[in-house]
């Protein structure tokens, strides 16, 4: 990964994250509420409720009327005509109460509005004058416990010789898929492709970089006949660390290491789809090897103490619900990288036609994929993406995120500015590098600027045979002399 600069943006994207009465006196109608909290009927009170509740005022009257109108005294109920009234009084009092109560609630429900109204006019300062127009007010805030606003929004800290003293600890999630550091078997399904390459490498990247000292990429432990033995292997090492650090500050745990947790059938390899009712049970199997491994790392680097990881970073939507999991119940920051994106596909298919909303869901689980990524969004304190049009196009489609609200709320943490308790998680925007290793550069030969027909024809000077295409392929460059670079599409349509 020499020269490539992805790495460090990853490092410094990561250093950055560093993660009422009134009510109560109200009487209701319906017999649910009659029983007090003893438990016990109390006959008076619910009689009480029932005419209160149940009687009309006109009923009333006419009932009083007619005890009142007796021309004999003694014929006179005295004691209906005073219930008359007690329950007219009684009546008048719980209609009191409501309008009370509903202006109480009016009167929030401005305070509200007139507050909300205040931030979007706070807020509209840090727009353009073509985003004041959008209602930032109708945003819905976005609870979540544990969030700390400014170490989201912090200034960002370059990656430098000076983190060389560092020993970080740092946690990749990858679930679905086969994993193995080599001969990956990448297109064997539609579980094992990019993504795999890119942890892997990723994994095996950040173990070289000065100031890191452990990185753990935990996937699922298969003991299936239908792959291979090796996805069976509990712990996989992929390097020891630095390549230009010295042997004592290698260490006995330092380096990259595929950590392979056993959740679900373990004599059975299950497509991503099949994951999600598993997804506490690796939950519990990580935390069990976090912990243990944090220990093992307090004894060697931390003078003892526990050395908890330094990030926990979940890649795609069934990493990213098992990563919120994780950072929760450990209290360490958490990384997301989406990859591909639930409801972007999930509009995607929709626009073809091909199946319904009912047979999407029941094939590829859409819906419990995005609870996963809105849960991830939620709990994520930063948000990889690999272009800016995945944030635009794809992460604004989500409940949690907001294009404009998230470029304000970090214009005014970083001038120390109050947010008003709202939250977005940060958007970093890294480009996945390039492994030139394998690259070889030809040397120029004699012949390399001959004309058109000495490079085509089979009796050039080429010292290899030119392929009979390649005249075909030649009338449609303008300078064919110039180096070719080969893009292949997905040809897998439904790549999800």
């Amino acid at each position: 990964m020499a020269g490539n600069e992805w790495i460090n943006g990853y490092l410094e994207a990561i250093l950055s994250s560093g993660a009422s009465a009134i009510e109560d006196n109200k009487t209701p109608s319906s017999t649910s509420h009659v029983n007090n909290l003893t438990g016990h009927f109390n006959p008076t009170k619910y009689f009480v409720e029932e005419v209160v509740t149940g009687v009309d005022e006109t009923d009333l009257h006419r009932t009083w009327i007619k005890v009142v109108a007796t021309r004999n005294t003694r014929e006179r109920s005295s004691r209906l005509e005073n219930m008359c009234w007690r329950i007219w009084h009684l009546a008048r009092k719980k209609k009191q109460l409501e309008w009370e109560d509903l202006q109480r609630i009016a009167n929030r429900r401005l305070e509200r509005e007139q507050g909300r109204k205040d931030v979007t006019e706070d807020m509209s300062e840090d727009l353009s004058e073509g985003e004041k127009g959008d209602v930032l007010g109708e945003t819905p805030t976005i609870d979540s416990p544990r969030k700390r606003f400014q170490r989201n929004f912090s200034n960002l800290e370059v990656w430098s010789d000076n983190n060389k003293e560092k020993k970080l600890y740092i946690i990749l999630v990858s679930l679905h898929g086969l994993v193995r550091g080599e001969n990956m078997e990448l297109g064997r399904d539609s579980d094992t492709g990019g993504q795999i390459k890119y942890v892997v490498e990723l994994a095996k990247a950040l173990a070289k970089m000065p100031g890191v000292y452990r990185v753990d990429l935990f996937t699922r432990q298969i003991a299936s006949p239908e792959v291979d033995w090796s996805y069976g292997e509990p712990t996989e090492m992929l390097n020891t660390g630095p390549e230009d650090g010295d042997d004592a500050d290698l260490g006995e745990s330092s380096g990259a290491y595929i950590i392979r947790i056993p959740f679900g059938p373990r004599d059975k390899y299950l497509r991503k789809e099949l994951l999600w009712p598993y997804i506490q049970e690796f939950v519990d199997g990580a935390l069990a090897h976090i912990i243990n491994m944090s220990k093992a790392l307090g004894e060697q680097i931390g003078e003892g103490q526990p050395v908890w990881p330094y990030v926990i970073h979940g890649h795609y939507a069934d990493a990213g619900d098992s990563a919120a999991l994780l950072s929760g119940a450990l209290n360490v920051p958490m990384v997301l990288t989406g990859h591909s994106l639930g409801r972007n596909k999930l509009e995607q298919l929709i626009k073809q036609g091909r199946q319904s909303k009912e047979d999407i869901n029941s094939t590829y689980r859409i819906m419990r994929r995005i609870e996963g990524e809105e849960l991830s969004l939620d709990a994520a304190e930063l948000v990889i993406t690999s272009t800016k049009q995945e944030i635009d196009e794809q992460w604004g489609l989500y409940d949690g995120f907001d294009v404009k609200l998230e470029r304000v709320l970090r214009a005014r943490a970083r001038r120390g500015v109050n947010c008003h308790g709202r939250y977005m998680p940060r958007m970093a925007v890294i480009p996945p590098g390039m492994d030139f290793s394998n690259v070889v550069a030809q040397e120029d030969t004699a012949d390399a600027d001959g004309d058109l027909a000495a490079l085509t024809n089979a009796d050039g000077q080429s010292p290899k045979a030119v392929p009979t295409i390649w005249s075909e392929v030649m009338r449609f460059l303008t300078n064919p002399h110039k180096p070719m670079i080969l893009a292949l599409p997905d040809q897998i349509q439904r790549r999800i």
